[in-house]
């Protein structure tokens, strides 16, 4: 049984640790906020522009001769898969509810055959991914010295991915991230970016498809558009992150901070005992020793 003095050390501790958690909570909280904000604001974009993508490609004259970013190179061999994780860790399942998906779409992949690469953003997702699917990783990036991750960096790795398609590295790229819903449900996703996932434009955007007048024509806007697309697509899976990764870490502090409230109290509750024990004996000792004199 612990002794009184290490009781009083782990409770001191643990009360220590509660105040680290609570605080990451609010930090967490504050961070949110802005991120969540940023996040919410940059998928109408998106969004405007898989729709304008979308116009365009059922205007195009020659589908034949039509982008490969968008149709695609013909084959179906390799898959590229891009991991989006977070570079730093207590945040809950953040960055093992993605891997885990991803982790199901590369084991289907190699069971149908065809042939996997990887590439990493983020070091949490590279140590989970290692392990099993480390020879398969052929690029990974970390921006832990950003504190805000802008267009800029969403455009390096954007570039990374057209010119290995260029080079006819992979034939299919799918992107994996958190979708963020609310502080407490982050839901993991698998987006494929190339070729263009072709979705159903919305009724509104119907309407308006016939009124559209091209200057250049279709194609010349899609070979300038869809690099942009690429990057614009990998950008808001940094955004959504970003508000995954801050709602997660505040879900996460906050369990850890009312789990460190109860451990204090039932630590409280043993040195309590502990300490009452210790003053019966010493008094029987006592009346003892009064007794035999």
């Amino acid at each position: 049984m612990p002794s009184l003095d290490d009781l009083k050390k782990r409770i001191k501790s643990v009360k220590s640790t509660q105040k680290i958690t609570k605080a990451m909570k609010m930090v967490a909280a504050a961070k949110l906020r802005k991120a969540q904000e940023s996040a919410e604001k940059g998928r109408p974009y998106s969004q405007k522009m898989q729709n304008i993508i979308l116009n365009l490609t059922n205007s195009i004259n020659d589908p034949q001769n039509a982008p490969k970013l968008l149709v695609g190179n013909g084959n179906d061999k390799t898959y590229l898969c891009l991991v989006l994780t977070a570079d730093r860790g207590l945040c809950g399942g953040f960055n093992s509810n993605i891997c885990k998906l991803a982790k199901t779409n590369f084991k289907k992949i190699l069971n149908e055959g065809k042939e996997l690469k990887i590439i990493t953003v983020g070091s949490k997702g590279l140590d989970q991914i290692k392990r099993e699917y480390g020879k398969f990783v052929i690029k990974k990036f970390n921006f832990k010295e950003k504190k805000q991750i802008t267009f800029v960096e969403a455009e390096i790795i954007g570039n990374e991915i057209i010119n290995l398609f260029n080079n006819n590295e992979f034939d299919k790229c799918i992107l994996f991230y958190n979708n963020f819903k609310n502080v407490i449900t982050q839901i993991p996703q698998a987006q494929q970016i190339i070729p263009a996932e072709k979705k159903l434009v919305v009724e509104e955007n119907k309407k308006e498809r016939n009124s559209y007048e091209f200057e250049p024509d279709e194609d010349e806007i899609l070979e300038d558009l869809l690099p942009k697309n690429i990057s614009t697509q990998v950008f808001k899976a940094f955004l959504e992150n970003a508000a995954s990764e801050q709602g997660s870490r505040m879900t996460a502090m906050d369990n850890a901070t009312r789990n460190a409230g109860d451990l204090v109290d039932k630590l409280t509750i043993n040195y309590n005992r502990s300490r009452q024990a210790s003053i019966t004996k010493e008094l029987i000792e006592i009346i003892s020793g009064a007794e035999s004199l």
